[in-house]
């Protein structure tokens, strides 16, 4: 059976515009299932002063930012299926939803499909791996009825 856990705290301040728990699911369905059919994932919503610290703490990097995709490393041979964390800041998402003139839905199914592929190993550091990934982003976007999260940039 096909399966997305999800574990998700809301630790900001301010959750208007904040997707629904079942839209959240869905866009993990729709990144994680292409690879195995259960997954358990758990996302954060956060303010702009927590993201800000964890981005200083775990990327040397001081300031905020929009998503961090903590995978979850097993020290054991079990084969788990915890996948790892997704720490959202809604505020930031929100702003690039504006300041981009997307539509916030769409902005937050591609930041929570980025952070899902980021779990899965993908990386956007070197050209190659960008094109892969953001391609696999935009057919995942396309399948939910999403536009091209990378057009006009």
């Amino acid at each position: 059976m096909s399966q997305v856990i999800l574990n998700f705290q809301l630790a900001c301040d301010n959750a208007s515009g904040i997707p629904e728990k079942r839209d959240f699911i869905r866009w993990l369905k729709g990144a994680l299932l292409l690879f195995r059919d259960y997954y358990e994932v758990t996302i954060r919503l956060v303010n702009e002063d927590e993201i800000h610290k964890l981005n200083m703490t775990y990327r040397g990097k001081n300031r905020p930012t929009n998503i961090l995709s903590f995978k979850f490393e097993s020290t054991s041979k079990v084969n788990l299926h915890f996948l790892g964390d997704l720490v959202i800041c809604s505020q930031i998402v929100k702003r690039e939803a504006q300041k981009q003139k997307k539509a916030i839905k769409a902005h937050w199914a591609h930041i929570v499909i980025h952070g899902s592929l980021h779990l899965l190993g993908y990386n956007h550091l070197l050209e190659n791996e960008a094109l892969v990934m953001e391609s696999l982003e935009t057919e995942i976007m396309q399948k939910f009825g999403y536009p091209d999260p990378y057009l006009g940039r």
